[in-house]
């Protein structure tokens, strides 16, 4: 059975304030068309299909457009994530029986969404994000006796009921698809803590006896533990600076006639790459970036003074400039406010300031300028007061 691998696709999501959405409809057209050229047999999701509880209507639409296209390739599975809400992402799972099953419940976790390929049966199990406050009481073996709050109490009694229907199934192969943090799997710093009690990470040892577990939450593409049996697909695109470097794609898995597993990474398209910029305003207006100007770009200017129009002159040599940043090398070392009592003199709390904002401290011209502005205010006010 070929498997198409995906997820954490954050529909609706924003990069330092700028709409993706566009971005977004070219990674899923380019992933229904990958469907289709690989003739796969089955498309997972594995959760934070939206970035947010309560999604843009764009987002919908986006999300239902999608499925219908990638449903009329290959059986598709959807499991919620963090970001997800399962019930609205659910909603209506009780009629799409056919193409598309979303697997929201939790009571129905031991329940598979069974296929048939040429070597016989595929059990596909969903396990949407199990918060442990939410589910401890429920996926307990007492309900009465809660299982512990943490994240490995709770994935592992999932897994629990997964084996004990799999068990039932002999020489059935197995798939999992499940949004949790695994491991020694390795983070990025877009993805949104999920901690509770201090403990975050379930062992991979909990997916034992399944051939093969499609992951999501974490952001970078990467293998759990030894071979490809447990992996991350990670986003399609970068949703933070700290994403850059990373390879993003999608994960295309066969799944054999014994359960032994292989796997191709296809990189998903860049639709405008990720650049850190440093240098003086000097440099950065001289062409020695030239090369990044259609990039998205975080630009960290390290005059010692802030630099006049500094925002401005860095927009007209990078338009896509998402991040400017004023930040001194060899400036004034900045501290922390200094306290401003009733007899602080207001010039000189103005100038500590004008210190504070540019890393360098003002000329004897912008103190005058200062002092004047405040005189004049100064008599302003007394005159009003008469």
């Amino acid at each position: 059975m070929r498997i198409l691998h995906t997820g954490d696709w954050h529909l609706g999501r924003t990069l330092l304030g700028t709409d993706l959405l566009d971005h977004q409809a070219a990674f899923l057209d380019f992933l229904v068309d990958l469907a289709r050229d690989r003739a796969v047999d089955l498309v997972v999701v594995a959760g934070d299909v939206y970035d947010r509880a309560i999604p843009p209507v764009p987002a919908v639409r986006m999300l239902s457009g999608a499925l219908e296209r990638l449903a009329a390739v290959a059986p598709v599975v959807v499991t919620p994530g963090n970001h997800d809400s399962a019930v609205r992402l659910g909603f209506g799972a009780g009629v799409m029986q056919d193409r598309v099953r979303i697997l929201a419940d939790v009571g129905g976790i031991g329940t598979p969404v069974l296929l048939d390929d040429a070597e016989g049966p595929v059990a596909v199990y969903g396990l949407p994000f199990l918060a442990p406050d939410m589910v401890r009481h429920e996926l307990s073996s007492d309900p009465a006796t809660p299982l512990p709050r943490s994240h490995q109490a709770v994935v592992g009694a999932a897994m629990e009921r997964v084996r004990a229907d799999l068990a039932s199934r002999p020489g059935v192969r197995s798939v999992v698809v499940a949004h949790a943090f695994v491991g020694g799997a390795e983070p990025s710093d877009s993805e949104q803590d999920i901690r509770v009690g201090g403990v975050d990470r379930v062992a991979e040892s909990v997916f034992d006896g399944i051939d093969y577990v499609a992951l999501g939450h974490l952001h970078g593409p990467q293998r759990v533990g030894v071979g490809d049996r447990i992996r991350y697909a990670g986003s399609p695109l970068a949703f933070s600076f700290g994403e850059r470097h990373q390879q993003k794609s999608v994960t295309v898995v066969d799944l054999g006639a014994d359960g032994a597993v292989s796997v191709e990474l296809v990189r998903t398209p860049v639709p405008r790459r990720l650049v850190d910029v440093r240098g003086t305003i000097d440099q950065i207006e001289s062409g020695d970036f030239a090369a990044d100007v259609d990039a998205w770009v975080r630009v960290t200017v390290t005059d010692a003074a802030h630099p006049d129009r500094m925002y401005a002159r860095v927009k007209e040599r990078f338009p896509f400039a998402l991040s400017i940043l004023h930040e001194p090398e060899g400036g004034l070392i900045r501290t922390g406010a200094a306290a401003v009592t009733a007899t602080s003199d207001p010039v000189e709390v103005a100038a500590d300031f004008v210190t504070y904002a540019t890393g360098g401290a003002p000329t004897e011209l912008e103190i005058g300028l200062l002092r004047d502005a405040y005189e004049t205010a100064a008599a302003a006010l007394s005159e009003g007061a008469r």
